[in-house]
């Protein structure tokens, strides 16, 4: 392994995102050809190996394949069709096997059994070693209101087209056909094998959002390998024209050291192995020492690990990178990208200080998933669940050049709570996560100071029609005592909570047009964000179980696509599921969705 201290800190400019090319714009769509390939990357300081990841890019234009990928610019009510190929294939056309250990024994894709057996949890008879099969790959455009055969639904996965699929293997998921036909019914599309056209209407409020991997039971293992990228959606009457807010951001064909005042920033934790390679545990014994055996003698996965806490801090593809800024406004787009861990951010003057520290410069946050919030928000501290995303303004303009600031990370090295009982992460390493330094003024920044800004309205949703409790549940081992969970589970609330596995029948059948509360019960010791796809939902409250109910926090008062629910409490959202179709909600907690905590839902019964 790699140690975390040993990597040198904010000796890497910040790479920041370029625009994805696109293959042609008419008058009514956008149109792109996006793969998914194997290549490396410098994500350590240089002088140091280059890592081998997984990305995406355009397939016209090779130079373009990077991790995180480069960022979607799209138009509000401007449909965007993108053809989503899988291209984990060697020069001689054989595919690419997992670079990360994949657990067998999850109810997950399941390639290996075949036409019957695809999307299924397999019985084995001993311990299966990893997974080194064809990888499948389907992509989801999170925070998109799009139709459920164009929002990567996780068994619409597809295999790439390679030489060598094995005999029987499955090549794609059960939802994929349905899907394609019904996608070329609609829409006219044309989906090839190995590959799959989504459109995405884009008929929603300006927001930042995300595109990632949604395999059934491997989102952890493909997202970790570099499969995430920006999708921002501009314009129309819940935008804000410029300069009313700092820019410029990058646009298609800028040149690369054009200076940007709008930068999009994905947070991520990794652990590296001495050669430079990604490190992703092999076995559970990372997790909770239990080394076996597996199976038939015990119920626990052999690699599965419930949570996952990388040793070194990523942004934007790169470790502990420096932000040259100017004394002037910028608007920073933070996403939580990690798998597991919650960052509890800081602009502070000394990245070493014993925590907890104070600011030396605030957020101001105006946006949050869903779009701009009701007005802006000055915070000290950003809380993001992994999958949450703050636009947020950060003012320089009383900085002298020369000045040195810090952005920490305060959430603890662990499973997060709430409580503020856990420590903070280690000062030393995932406790830093990346350095701003302040040069001197170029120009003059014509944008609106933060508490000036008037963000545009919203319309809140109506009255509730329907109020439907549902549950967070762990499934500890019936064998092994002490261990940590066998599976994280989502049910309904019958009683103390009933616990219902992905191949449930549905539970959560909304009608078309119905305004719903959803009542998340946690009764689990851990928070946990979770993700409703297809809605943009409002947080109505938080309750303990035996206590009082209080108002969503400043930065959730505006449209969310994640919450976080704490342990021993309800926590309410509200949400209109005004469009048909087969979607999910999860946990985004990866390892959790891997495993149980991701349930199907249909809207229209």
């Amino acid at each position: 392994m790699l140690d975390p201290v040993a990597i040198a800190k904010y000796v890497t400019p910040l790479a920041v995102p370029p625009v994805m090319p696109s293959d042609s714009a008419d008058g009514s769509v956008d149109r792109y050809t996006i793969g998914v390939r194997r290549f490396r990357q410098q994500i350590l300081p240089s002088g140091s190996p280059a890592t081998t990841v997984w990305g995406y890019g355009s397939v016209g234009h090779p130079r373009t394949f990077s991790s995180p990928g480069f960022t979607f610019e799209a138009t509000a009510d401007r449909p965007v069709r993108v053809t989503w190929v899988n291209e984990l294939v060697d020069t001689d056309g054989n595919y690419l096997p997992h670079m990360l250990p994949v657990d067998p024994t999850l109810h997950w894709a399941n390639p290996p059994g075949g036409a019957s057996g695809r999307d299924s949890r397999p019985a084995f008879t001993s311990t299966p070693g990893r997974y080194r099969g064809p990888v499948p790959i389907v992509t989801h455009l999170h925070g998109g209101h799009s139709a459920d055969y164009s929002d990567g639904y996780p068994e619409a996965w597809y295999l790439p087209q390679a030489r060598n699929i094995p005999s029987g293997y499955a090549t794609e998921g059960t939802q994929y056909a349905p899907f394609a036909e019904e996608s070329a019914s609609r829409d006219g599309a044309s989906w090839r094998p190995g590959s799959a056209e989504f459109r995405y209407g884009n008929d929603q409020r300006a927001a930042t959002m995300w595109y990632h991997d949604h395999t059934l039971g491997m989102t952890r293992l493909n997202v970790y390998a570099g499969l995430a990228g920006f999708y921002l959606l501009r314009g129309g009457p819940s935008d804000l024209p410029p300069p009313v807010l700092p820019g410029p951001a990058p646009r298609a064909g800028a040149p690369q050291n054009r200076r940007f005042h709008e930068i999009p920033i994905v947070i991520q934790d990794r652990s590296f192995a001495a050669d430079g390679s990604l490190f992703y545990p092999g076995s559970r014994r990372q997790f909770d020492r239990f080394a076996g055996p597996y199976i038939p003698s015990s119920d626990l996965p052999p690699i599965w690990n419930p949570e996952f806490f990388g040793t070194a801090m990523m942004v934007n593809g790169r470790t502990w990178p420096f932000l040259a800024v100017e004394p002037r406004r910028f608007r920073l787009r933070f996403l939580n990208g990690c798998n597991s861990r919650f960052l509890d951010l800081k602009i502070v003057s000394n990245p070493v200080a014993k925590r907890p520290v104070a600011a030396a410069l605030p957020f101001w946050q105006i946006g949050s998933d869903g779009g701009f919030l009701p007005e802006p928000v000055e915070l000290g501290r950003l809380l993001l669940a992994p999958a949450e995303r703050a636009d947020v303004i950060v003012d320089f303009t009383r900085l002298p050049a020369g000045t040195e600031l810090y952005l920490i990370n305060e959430a603890p090295d662990g499973a997060f709570r709430g409580d503020g009982k856990a420590a903070p992460a280690d000062p030393a390493t995932t406790g830093q996560v990346m350095k701003f330094v302040v040069r001197s003024l170029v120009g003059r920044d014509a944008s609106v100071p933060p508490d000036q800004l008037t963000l545009p309205s919203s319309t809140p949703l109506g009255s509730a029609t329907k109020t439907r409790k549902v549950a967070l549940l762990e499934q500890s081992s019936a064998v092994v005592s002490g261990a940590g969970p066998t599976a994280v589970l989502l049910g309904t609330v019958d009683g103390r909570g009933t616990a219902r596995m992905w191949s449930d029948p549905l539970t959560e059948t909304p009608a078309v047009g119905a305004t719903e509360v959803w009542e998340i019960h946690n009764l689990t010791m851990d928070a946990h964000p979770i993700h409703v796809h297809e809605v943009p939902f409002q947080v109505v409250d938080r309750q303990p179980f035996t206590g009082i109910a209080r108002s969503p926090e400043r930065g959730e008062r505006g449209y969310k696509d994640t919450v976080i629910a704490y342990p021993n409490e309800v926590t309410r959202i509200k949400a209109t599921f005004d469009r048909a179709g087969l979607f999910v909600w999860h946990c985004h907690i990866l390892e959790h969705e891997d495993n149980e905590m991701m349930r199907p839902y249909r809207v229209g019964g």
